[in-house]
């Protein structure tokens, strides 16, 4: 017989404590788990958006910088504005015309040359499966990946012809499939891009009539330009402030040097043409 004012023993205190405490423990392990679990998992990489639309613009805007302004430095040694803005003008539309057209060859010829090679993959896939699935092997053992284990990975893999083809043409050749309208796309972006650039330097002349106070303006306003385009081009491409200033100086220093070399031609051929 117990007698009713009894202790409890340690045991019986022990596992009524353990019951009563193993929810906290297995909510506070919970929530430990989910946190550590919702951490491990919230881990994102910050990878460049650059793709061929900016290309495109960064190559078109600055050969726009560049040419017709050199030309316009050139052309402003003989004195005459309406010679320089003729000449500019005739330079700018051709120019813009001859990017947008190379362009469109480039990106159409980039096509072709996906499609052919495409089509070599599934002749080479449908007639030599045993050298296409060696081929396979070889590019994973570039990885350091065993034939052992990559075994499961090529057998299932080549069970879709389709993707079969298609991780040949990324890990074998290197190669992405282009758009359909990026021929387009790109003649549009890249002329427009030049045209736009270009028309930047010539914008003294139009409303200066003479040539050198012209060209005055036109140094500072597309120094000014060609410092902020390498500056911004710099930052998108490469997410770096500090290489931003390195590529606007990289950016104005190879304008001056097109403007100077063009300055100095014309200017020679000009002295020369006035020797008696």
């Amino acid at each position: 017989m117990h007698s009713p004012n009894a202790i409890p023993s340690p045991t019986m205190s022990y596992s009524s404590i353990t019951t009563e405490v193993d929810p906290l423990i297995e909510r506070r392990s919970d929530s430990s788990l989910t946190r550590v679990s919702s951490t491990s998992t919230s881990h994102s990489e910050r990878h460049s958006d650059y793709n061929d639309v900016v290309r495109d613009i960064i190559i078109g805007f600055a050969d726009g910088l560049t040419v017709p302004f050199a030309l316009c430095a050139g052309l402003s040694t003989l004195g005459d504005t309406r010679l320089v803005v003729m000449g500019g003008l005739a330079e700018l539309f051709s120019g813009a015309i001859s990017m947008g057209l190379g362009a469109y060859l480039a990106a159409s010829t980039e096509k072709d040359h996906y499609h052919s090679e495409e089509a070599r993959e599934w002749d080479e896939v449908t007639h030599k499966p045993e050298a296409e699935r060696q081929e396979i092997y070889d590019i994973l053992a570039q990885y350091h990946i065993s034939h052992k284990a990559a075994t499961p990975l090529v057998n299932e893999l080549c069970k879709n012809p389709e993707m079969w083809v298609r991780f040949m043409m990324h890990f074998e050749l290197k190669l992405e499939c282009p758009e359909t309208s990026r021929a387009w796309l790109s003649a549009l972006t890249m002329g427009m891009s030049y045209f736009i650039g270009g028309l930047i330097p010539m914008i003294p002349y139009f409303m200066m009539k003479r040539a050198g106070d012209a060209l005055l303006v036109s140094v500072v306003i597309t120094a000014l330009i060609l410092l902020a385009f390498g500056y911004v081009k710099t930052v998108v491409t490469v997410h770096s402030r500090s290489a931003g200033v390195w590529g606007a100086l990289q950016t104005l220093l190879i304008g001056a040097l097109a403007a100077g070399a063009s300055y100095g031609i014309v200017r020679a051929l000009d002295s020369g043409s006035r020797q008696p």
